[in-house]
């Protein structure tokens, strides 16, 4: 399974990229929770950048996908 690291280095400095539960084989709720700290805190080498995208499940609205911004300067 690959983590969220896999992804982040895959991606030039200061390129804007999607991370989505689906790609981290979470689920909405988990992705959710998860989100929810990078929001606060920045994620590990990234910053979300936009307004996440919501999933509904069970009449309930969880975050199923997000735009980050990795850090540095493009090139």
């Amino acid at each position: 399974m690959a983590g969220i690291d896999d992804f982040v280095n895959k991606q030039k400095p200061g390129a804007r990229f999607v991370i989505t539960a689906q790609m981290l084989r979470m689920t909405p709720q988990q992705f959710d929770s998860l989100a929810q700290e990078w929001m606060e805190d920045g994620g590990p080498g990234f910053d979300v950048a936009g307004i996440p995208h919501r999933v509904v499940v069970d009449g309930q609205f969880y975050i199923g996908r997000i735009t980050v911004q990795r850090h540095g300067e493009p090139e």
